[in-house]
Formats: C-alpha cells, sequence, structure tokens
C-alpha cells in the first residue's frame, strides 16, 4: 500500500497535486488516471504536475476521511462512487438508486444530461466541483457470499452483508433484512475471511482487483445496483486553474473516462469466466422477489430525500420508479 506523499515539483510545474482513489494498483482505475495526469503534463508543458496515489495513499478513515481532504483542500482530486459522496452531497446518492438503470450506456446518457447539471451544482455548493464526464466506471452490483448463494430475497434474511458508507446501501439491506455492516473496501478482505461479514455486494471487476474471489465462493448476479467512482476536485483549487488549463484537464478526462470505460465493461464481462475457472459459482438470482420486498415504499422514502427536482429528472430519462 502506498503511503502519502507529496506531489511531484516536475520541472517548472505551477500547479502540483495529488489524486486519490480507492483501489489497488492493479485495478481498473490506477493506469488511466495515471496516463491522463501525464498527458496533461505534458500538454500543459508541465505546467501541471498530478501524483496518482492508489489505496487513498493509505490514509486511516479511507473514502470517508478522503472527501473530507478534498472538502477541505488538503486533497485536490480523487474518484469517489456516489453512495459515498453522498455523505457530504445526498443527492449523489441518486446515482446507485436500486433496479433504476438498464445498461451501462444509460447511467452514463443520464450523468451527463440533465441530470448531472443538477449534480455538479449541488456539489458545487459543498465546494466540490465534479467533471461531468469524469465518472469512471465500476459496474453493476452483485452478491458474493462465503457459505451460500442467495438465489431468492428470502435467502438474505439475516446475512450480516457489508455494505460501504452510505445511506441508500444501508437502507435498501436493511429493507431485505440483512444485517447490513459498514465495511471500507480496504478492510473487506479480512473481514469475510474472519467471518465478521457473511457477504458483500460489488461489481465483479472489484472481486477481481481486491481478490475477494478467495473469500466469497458463491457468486449471485443481481445487477441490484450500478457503481461508478466520480472524478471530482477541490473547487477552490479548480477555480484557480487559468482556462485553458481547465480546458486541457477536461480534454484528456474526456478521453481517458472513455477508454476506462470501454475496458471495465469488457472486463466484467471476461470475469464471469475467469472467476468461475478459480472455482467460484455463479447463479442469477430472481431479483423480482427483491422489487416486490422494496416496494414502493423504498422509492417512495428515497423521492422525498432526493427532492422532486432530481427524481422528475431522473424519471425523464428512465422512466417511472417504484
Amino acid at each position: 500500500m502506498q503511503t502519502a506523499e507529496k506531489a511531484p515539483a516536475q520541472g517548472s510545474a505551477r500547479w502540483t497535486g495529488r489524486q486519490f482513489h480507492n483501489q489497488p494498483e492493479q485495478s481498473h482505475q490506477h493506469q488511466f488516471l495515471v496516463d491522463m495526469w501525464s498527458d496533461i503534463g505534458a500538454e500543459t508543458d508541465g505546467r501541471v504536475a498530478v501524483s496518482v496515489h492508489a489505496q487513498n495513499a493509505g490514509v486511516p478513515g479511507s473514502d470517508p476521511q478522503a472527501l473530507d481532504m478534498l472538502q477541505s483542500g488538503d486533497l485536490e482530486f480523487m474518484t469517489l462512487m456516489g453512495g459515498i459522496l453522498g455523505r457530504l452531497v445526498p443527492v449523489m446518492e441518486i446515482q446507485g438508486l436500486p433496479f433504476a438503470f438498464t445498461s451501462h450506456a444509460q447511467v452514463h446518457e443520464v450523468n451527463e444530461g440533465a441530470l448531472g447539471a443538477y449534480l455538479d451544482g449541488e456539489c458545487r455548493a459543498k465546494g466540490i466541483h465534479r467533471f461531468r464526464h469524469g465518472l469512471l466506471e465500476n459496474g453493476f452490483r452483485h452478491i458474493g457470499m462465503t457459505n451460500k448463494p442467495i438465489v431468492t430475497a428470502d435467502d438474505l434474511v439475516g446475512v450480516v452483508m457489508r455494505v460501504p458508507d452510505g445511506q441508500m446501501f444501508r437502507d435498501l439491506f436493511s429493507a431485505l433484512e440483512t444485517k447490513p455492516t459498514v465495511v471500507n473496501i480496504n478492510q473487506l478482505y479480512d473481514a469475510l475471511k474472519t467471518g465478521r461479514v457473511d457477504g458483500q455486494e460489488n461489481p465483479l471487476v472489484v472481486t477481481e482487483v481486491n481478490k475477494l474471489y478467495e473469500v466469497t465462493r458463491h457468486m449471485s448476479l443481481t445487477s441490484h445496483m450500478w457503481s461508478g467512482f466520480n472524478l471530482i476536485a477541490n473547487l477552490k483549487f479548480w477555480e484557480t486553474l487559468p482556462a485553458d488549463v481547465q480546458a486541457v484537464i477536461d480534454r484528456n478526462v474526456r478521453k481517458h473516462v472513455r477508454r476506462q470505460r470501454a475496458y471495465t465493461d469488457d472486463f466484467n464481462r471476461q470475469l464471469e469466466t475467469t472467476l468461475a475457472d478459480r472455482g467460484v459459482t455463479f447463479n442469477t438470482a430472481d431479483t423480482g422477489t427483491f422489487r416486490r420486498k422494496l416496494g414502493a415504499g423504498f422509492y417512495q422514502r428515497w423521492r422525498k430525500q432526493f427532492g422532486d427536482r432530481a427524481w422528475g429528472l431522473l424519471e425523464a430519462e428512465v422512466g417511472k420508479l417504484g
């Protein structure tokens, strides 16, 4: 695991910073971010130098602490899924609304359209610049268990389920009658290995790069939520950059995020075969039983939480929910 370090002051660099993300170096984020900042450095003639730090540079509090650092100005850039960004910007959790999206393409269209513009404004109000075209792919989430497959919602009753530190995750798995337990990603492997939790839910790529397949032998395909990583910046730092530098960054964000999305989509598709070859057993869950258990009440609660404006922008793209 990397330790925190200052960004290199390369040559005549005028603006230096750090880019955090929560995955290992050998992951579906790290090299794309390294390539992106390398190109930005070259295209700005070395005026911008940003170093990339896997696993949030080892900060003890992982994503929540890194987010606090970014908001306060102690960190310049990071990537973070909406479910955790929702700690500061509650409406960001809308990106993970259960069973709201049917495809990766639909997710990105919605987040780059009118709803995306609304999310940008909500982030700005909390001192955060969200790159509209900087939503990196993670994938639809599935349930990995240590001791049994999940076939219907009834199989989840009483399960100790690891969830990230987001309100919607806790609400969803409480509604499904599990015992949701917050564990940061950097502690998840050990929590599964020691039996602190019975299962986890993540895209297959996270199961792969964090070696969770070693401690979860049953994978139930549920696609219950989509998740990705918002590229965000400290707003004050972003506003110190001149327009030409911002344009270079925006152009490279689009370029390299498109590369990352394509890679991760393909990787997730391949992993059903790869993980099965490693001994993970797969089944397709009956998600109709999940939806029935959630009922209209779950969606009514979250409509109230997000507000009619955000909810209406989402439904205009994906259809009526709940």
